[in-house]
């Protein structure tokens, strides 16, 4: 939907034009403004209310504009949106409506709920047409009050002039005198009229600004609420007139429109449930194809594992056996040697201790 703050931009900017302007022609409205103070303040107070009054009517139509869009977009998981004002009804229509039904609306709901959005729309817009007007009337106020001024002000001179003196400067001196309240009076007039229709001409286009935004919103809605609208029939008779659905039956035929609509919902939600189920299960035999060839992977690694200790195993036997060896050799090598030592020093013992004449035949 249209947000409203294009058209708050635009009486911004509006607005800003007309305090240059005013900014420009401020002596001259300065010295108007105080040929009736009473009446302009007057018009410039309800001028100031007039703006406030329709920049709130383009302002309130914010959360309005926001709640529509959350019921058109719902999102799960987010909290409720304010109840908007404008559309309390359809606030009200909806409360016990589940966020994840779709919204049905038969064609007397739906005008009963654009009617009253009508109606609150223009109590807002009379109090905005009525101070246009109320400006319009107290500058014409002022142009009377000030033309009364001046045609009693111009009597009083004209009664006031004395002829039979016959002095011509004295006469001028009189008229001259009496002519600044008929001025005066004149200038009441042309200012009350300056103030009255220049604020007229400022709050009319507020008016017209604020009128368009709600329009554009009610619009929009209608728009909207069109597509979720369903249309009711009406049955003709034999002789061609067109005679209207009982209410029971019209009931009945809602009633079992609504179930059909919330059974095919419901159709749907297990539909798009069994789809997520599939998408899990294709999901889960991925990760079992990973996890299988991670054990394979694991396996082979395993083996090798194995293999390699069983070799590094033999190798360290096989070394063992070596050393086992080499030291069994070195062994039997020491003990000949000692046997041979002993058995030179036994030899030698044998030759001492033996007689002279066996040693020497």
């Amino acid at each position: 939907m249209t947000q409203p703050t294009t058209y708050l931009l635009r009486i911004v900017l509006f607005l800003t034009a007309v305090v240059l302007v005013a900014g420009a022609l401020g002596r001259m409205l300065y010295a108007a403004f105080f040929n009736n103070p009473i009446l302009d303040g007057l018009i410039l107070a309800i001028l100031a209310f007039g703006i406030l009054w329709n920049i709130r009517m383009v302002l309130r139509l914010i959360p309005e504009v926001r709640w529509v869009e959350t019921l058109r977009q719902p999102r799960d998981g987010l909290a409720q949106p304010t109840p908007p004002r404008l559309l309390a009804p359809m606030a009200s229509m909806l409360a016990t409506r589940n966020r994840a039904d779709r919204l049905v609306l038969s064609t007397p709901a739906m005008q009963s709920m654009l009617d009253s959005l009508s109606s609150r729309l223009d109590e807002g817009r009379e109090l905005s047409r009525y101070m246009t007007g109320l400006l319009i009337f107290l500058g014409l106020l002022g142009t009377f009050y000030g033309l009364l001024l001046t045609v009693g002000s111009i009597a009083d001179v004209i009664g006031s002039l004395s002829v039979g003196s016959g002095d011509l400067n004295m006469m001028f001196d009189q008229l001259k005198t009496g002519l600044a309240k008929p001025l005066h009076g004149m200038g009441t007039a042309f200012s009350g009229s300056m103030f009255g229709l220049a604020s007229a001409l400022v709050l009319g286009f507020l008016d017209l600004t604020a009128g368009q935004a709600q329009n554009r919103f009610f619009n929009e809605l209608e728009e909207w609420l069109a597509g979720l609208t369903r249309i009711g029939s009406t049955i003709g008779t034999g002789d061609g007139a067109d005679a209207g659905i009982p209410v029971y039956v019209q009931a009945l035929l809602e009633q079992t429109a609504e179930n059909l609509e919330k059974l095919q919902a419901l159709i749907a939600r297990g539909e798009e449930g069994r789809h997520q189920q599939q998408t899990l299960l294709a999901s889960m035999n991925d990760r079992i194809g990973v996890m299988t060839e991670t054990m394979r992977a694991s396996h082979v690694l395993m083996q090798r594992m194995v293999e390699d200790s069983g070799q590094q195993q033999l190798r360290g036997i096989e070394t063992q056996l070596t050393r086992i060896l080499s030291d069994m050799e070195q062994g039997r090598t020491q003990i000949a040697a000692d046997i041979r030592g002993d058995l030179r020093l036994l030899t030698r013992t044998i030759a001492a201790s033996a007689p002279a004449g066996a040693r020497a035949p």
